[in-house]
């Protein structure tokens, strides 16, 4: 991101407390991986190193990849092979035989650089395989942001640190970065959210309120939780994300 205040910073701890949902659900984009042993495998934006090391217990010699120092350190007290660095900058020695992605590729807006610098460090052939966020993703959230933002003279668009694309976007960018996209589809998944809408805002939506005063945050986090309580909380008190997630395998041609 262009300016720091859009920036996302990310805590360990809390990440284990609000989200780990996120690698727990990764399954079915491990699934379409398929990692064989004796294989290369980069993991772009591994996190804490939960998926990589579902990876790595297959045989197969996986290399992480995290911009977050906090991260790094909890994926390498794992013992896993993992590297801090900027996906939209990938500078490691190539030759993968796949590079894989859960839950990451929406938080880096140079799209083009990620998707030519994944192409770099493949093998003729070789497998991207990724899941992230699509079209539609958290839209309620999103729209309810956006009206409290609006309510503070705020555009939302010009705080959202998010790229959503659509299917058909991300295979034309994928095509044209040198890829054979083998299959691309959103999945709507809504998602149980452990500890409510006040944990996710605090985990993953901090961008977007980075223009207000301290003081003014908690407000507006408050507003956005009762602005989603009707579409988003049962009648029991439990949250429900609306998540969209845009999955797909393509090959290096």
């Amino acid at each position: 991101m262009t300016d720091s205040a859009h920036r996302q910073t990310w805590s360990a701890e809390g990440y284990e407390r609000n989200a780990r949902f996120v690698s727990d659900l990764g399954s079915p984009v491990l699934d379409l991986l398929a990692p064989r042993a004796g294989e290369r495998i980069l993991d772009l934006g591994c996190g804490d190193g939960a998926l990589t090391e579902r990876i790595a217990m297959t045989g197969a010699s996986v290399v992480g990849l995290d911009s977050s120092p906090e991260f790094v350190a909890a994926a390498q007290a794992r013992g896993l092979d993992v590297h801090l660095g900027d996906a939209q900058k990938l500078d490691l020695i190539g030759g993968f035989d796949a590079v894989f992605s859960n839950a990451a590729l929406h938080w880096m807006p140079n799209y083009d650089a990620v998707i030519a610098g994944v192409h770099r460090m493949l093998v003729p052939g070789g497998r991207f395989v990724a899941e992230f966020g699509g079209h539609g993703n958290v839209a309620a959230i999103v729209v309810a942001i956006g009206a409290v933002l609006h309510a503070r003279g705020l555009d939302v668009r010009t705080w959202s640190p998010w790229y959503f694309p659509t299917p058909q976007e991300y295979r034309e960018r994928l095509e044209a970065g040198g890829f054979s996209v083998e299959t691309i589809a959103l999945h709507p998944r809504p998602t149980p959210l452990p500890t409510g809408m006040t944990g996710w805002l605090e985990t993953f939506a901090a961008p977007f309120f980075a223009g207000l005063s301290e003081a003014d945050r908690p407000v507006a986090f408050a507003e956005v939780v009762e602005r989603t309580r009707p579409a988003l909380c049962d009648g029991r008190g439990n949250w429900t994300a609306d998540y969209v997630r845009l999955r797909f395998a393509a090959r290096r041609t």
